[in-house]
């Protein structure tokens, strides 16, 4: 009996520890990864943009590897000389405008610099109607934001969503002096930032904006439903107290028609890349899409790339419409430095900061003390760029 327990124990231990097993599918891939394809062709006013990029392993982390140098051009069955597409940045293809035939199906096709050719298959054109409205809501302490459109001849039925987000943001602390070195670059002393106007703060590093473009994958259909209607489907979610909402916050939403299928490799999509994680998740399956590689007819290319129009809407949310906003950026607090060279040098080299306003004069006039604290909690260009939006009010 105890050799019984002995073993039942044992069992146990192993199954426990088995459980505990890191689960890694087995999938295979090449050597430079897959050729992945993003991005769509727009037929209404815009820009036509295709990133390419490779697939990496599911235990490799790194950052995204770019294919560039390729060729990418837009080519319609009855003129297939196309529209060509720069590399503006790496792996990132773009035509500013592009002219189609309404009568007419169009694909991109691409050329690597290892000689390889990829095309999607011909899609037609797809007309994508207007978005009804972008709104927010308060939810769980944050701002849930929302889109809603329709389609009154019922043609769509299947829509993606993608977002800029641009937001205004502010120093915790303003800064009305700065560092003066001599011609070897040694600190001398200090001056201020504003000559002109004595003991004003900077406001080039106090008030800055910083954009960012969605990675998720947003989708909705109304295939369900007697009307072709999408209300208030979620697009993103802002946590309480986030840095976005801190003064002035804008989200423009692009609305895509898709097909069917485009509609069925993107909700494949977003299951592999967002419930990926256990056993008990959606694994990696066969969700290759619409790109084909002409040259070896068996290499696997990932991405789906079809014709729609580029529908946007803009919204602007303040402050001063979310009360009680708790954001703070985690900045200690100032410190007093002694006005000397030496002093001045050790403390704002090697701590990474920088010097804020004035603490103290001395009894002649001078600047006996100043005020010193991270770098990054003065100088907001180090978190985004103090050029201010075309489109900011």
């Amino acid at each position: 009996m105890k050799h019984v327990k002995k073993i039942i124990c044992c069992s146990f231990l192993l199954l426990a520890f088995a459980c505990k097993e890191k689960y890694v599918p087995n999938i295979s891939s090449p050597v430079t990864g897959y050729l992945v394809v993003e991005g769509f062709i727009n037929s209404g006013t815009g820009p036509t943009t295709i990133t390419l990029s490779r697939s990496t392993k599911l235990t490799q982390v790194s950052n995204t590897i770019y294919e560039t140098k390729a060729s990418v051009r837009v080519e319609g069955q009855t003129n297939t000389t196309g529209f060509a597409l720069t590399e503006t940045t790496n792996g990132v293809y773009t035509n500013p405008q592009l002219t189609l035939n309404a009568n007419d199906q169009y694909r991109v096709h691409i050329k690597t610099t290892d000689g390889k050719e990829y095309v999607s298959d011909y899609s037609a054109i797809r007309s994508t109607p207007d978005i009804d409205s972008v709104s927010w809501q308060r939810q769980d302490g944050g701002v849930q934001l929302y889109v809603s459109a329709h389609d009154a001849q019922a043609k769509t039925k299947y829509y993606q969503y993608k977002y800029d987000e641009t937001w205004e943001f502010h120093s915790h602390y303003t800064s009305s002096l700065k560092l003066v070195y001599n011609a070897q670059g040694k600190v001398t002393g200090l001056g201020y930032r504003d000559s002109v106007h004595l003991g004003s703060y900077d406001s080039t590093i106090f008030k800055c904006w910083k954009t960012a473009s969605n990675t998720n994958i947003v989708i909705s259909t109304s295939e369900k439903l007697t009307q072709d209607v999408i209300y208030l489907q979620p697009v993103l979610f802002i946590p309480p107290g986030d840095v976005r909402l801190s003064v002035l916050y804008s989200i423009n939403v692009k609305q895509y028609a898709v097909s069917q299928s485009g509609y069925r490799f993107l909700e494949q999509l977003k299951k592999n890349t967002e419930q990926l994680g256990s056993i008990f998740d959606a694994q990696p399956s066969d969700n290759n899409g619409n790109i084909h590689c002409v040259t070896n007819p068996s290499e696997v290319a990932i991405g789906f790339v079809e014709v729609s129009q580029e529908k946007l809407q803009r919204i602007f949310i303040s402050r001063a419409q979310v009360p009680d906003w708790a954001y703070v950026q985690a900045c200690a607090d100032e410190l007093q430095v002694p006005n000397n060279p030496d002093s001045l040098r050790i403390k704002v080299a090697g701590s990474n900061g920088s010097l804020t306003n004035v603490f103290m004069y001395g009894a002649t006039g001078g600047i006996d003390i100043v005020l010193f604290a991270e770098a990054v909690c003065v100088d907001c260009t180090l978190r985004g760029t103090n050029k201010k939006p075309s489109f900011w009010p």
